[in-house]
């Protein structure tokens, strides 16, 4: 697969990025663009969170074959394309873990082996609840915590004051707080 510049970049603009999975969504050869996108991110979400690098390319290619064969599946809520496969890969992970563990039936097994399992499916739970967040609110949080861009930046790319988008973080966070504490119980 050639690794140019597509031909739009969907990270300047939601709508670009709508029109690739569109493009996708007819034609599964545009699925491309989407991936060339999206690939760096994945893997680096992956890695960070698994054992060995060739587990994080197999895991990352999992994600993106699931991603085209459910494309035609994909509605767009006006959150990035990359949060749908974050919670893919936080779900694919979560799966290894689990056959991993189903396999490893030894009582001895080490406690920080179930720790990292317990914050996988954490990271999986948040991941469906910032889905949930409304729109202004869920783009807030992922380009400011996923996509580590500062309040400037987010202001800029939304067209608000950095006073406006701090008030919208405050009220995401709030917001999966109060959710995050219904989850647990």
């Amino acid at each position: 697969m050639a690794h140019g510049r597509p031909l739009l970049e969907a990270d300047d603009n939601p709508t670009d990025e709508r029109l690739l999975i569109e493009a996708a969504q007819r034609d599964p050869r545009r699925f491309a663009e989407l991936y060339e996108l999206n690939f760096e991110r994945v893997y680096a979400f992956i890695a960070r969170r698994v054992r060995n690098r060739e587990e994080a390319e197999d895991l990352t290619s999992e994600v993106f074959h699931q991603a085209l064969a459910n494309i035609q599946r994909f509605q767009w809520r006006g959150a990035p394309f990359a949060a749908w496969l974050y919670r893919m890969a936080a779900n694919a992970i979560v799966d290894r873990w689990q056959s991993v563990s189903k396999e490893d039936v030894d009582p001895r097994r080490d406690a920080t082996d179930q720790a990292s399992l317990d914050e996988i499916e954490q990271h999986a739970m948040l991941y469906q609840l910032v889905d949930s967040l409304p729109p202004d609110q869920r783009r807030v949080i992922i380009r400011r915590f996923v996509e580590q861009k500062s309040t400037r930046e987010v202001a800029e790319e939304l067209g608000r004051s950095e006073g406006a988008v701090k008030q919208l973080q405050l009220r995401a966070l709030e917001n999966l707080r109060e959710r995050m504490g219904g989850a647990h119980g």
